[in-house]
């Protein structure tokens, strides 16, 4: 019985889709499905999204870099809203700004299954991320959310720290490659001593300096539940070390990286 279908990589369009998604109507079986990297267009995003209303088994969906665009996206957005299996949900490279995440963050505000979203490598900004913020705010499923390659700044860094104070949920974050700097890091750094949740936060190639380091590893003495803090490709120098490496001696953080 096939469980899980991958198709990424290849050259399906809108007929190819719509020839799945009857399939997908009626089978029982499939847990996943990729159609990462392909020509999926509005048209076959439609007729996915009209999979994932009616289809009750798949709980684990990659669409990166199909470029679908904010309108393709209200389709899936709205799916979402009533899917109740659906727990993975990689929307990688897609061309998302803040039209799509208006859409997200309706959905996120109603959806109950969803534990990973992926929105990397799009152009959120930080008006994005103030809608998926506040959504964020109401829901209490998601443990996962990728955001890196996104132009985050320090005002969507501000508006993740509220996250981070608010969410009781959030295990894993991943802000790599954006542009939070040291101010930025301080309203994160904030957050991390009264979250009790977050496990996993990735900060690699963020600019972050000495400073920033040190706003992490001041809050990290309260923080009990970090684990895993990945801070690559920074510019953190000797002094930040030094206290990075203090911190590790004295605090539960397992791996900084």
């Amino acid at each position: 019985t096939l469980k899980t279908l991958d198709l990424q990589n290849n050259n399906i369009k809108g007929d190819g889709i719509q020839s799945l998604v009857c399939a997908l109507e009626n089978n029982t079986t499939l847990i996943s499905l990729n159609l990462g990297r392909n020509q999926i267009d509005i048209d076959g995003i439609q007729h996915l999204a009209n999979a994932i209303e009616n289809n009750m088994t798949l709980t684990e969906l990659n669409i990166e870099g199909n470029g679908i665009g904010d309108d393709a996206i209200k389709y899936l957005a709205y799916a979402l809203e009533t899917n109740t299996t659906l727990t993975t949900l990689n929307l990688a490279r897609n061309d998302i700004s803040v039209e799509g995440a208006q859409s997200i963050a309706n959905a996120l505000e109603n959806n109950t299954t969803l534990t990973t979203l992926n929105l990397g490598g799009n152009q959120l900004g930080n008006d994005s991320i103030e809608l998926l913020s506040i959504a964020l705010q109401y829901n209490n499923t998601l443990t996962t959310l990728h955001v890196g390659w996104n132009s985050i700044g320090v005002e969507g860094a501000q508006y993740l720290g509220n996250v981070l104070n608010n969410n009781s949920i959030l295990v894993k974050l991943d802000l790599q490659s954006n542009e939070i700097y040291d101010d930025g890091i301080q309203y994160i750094a904030d957050a991390l001593r009264n979250n009790t949740t977050l496990k996993t936060l990735n900060l690699v190639r963020n600019n972050i300096s000495d400073e920033g380091a040190n706003y992490l590893i001041n809050a990290l003495e309260n923080n009990t539940t970090l684990t895993n803090l990945h801070l690559a490709l920074n510019h953190i120098a000797d002094e930040g070390a030094q206290s990075l490496a203090n911190l590790l001696e004295n605090n539960k953080v397992r791996r900084i990286l």
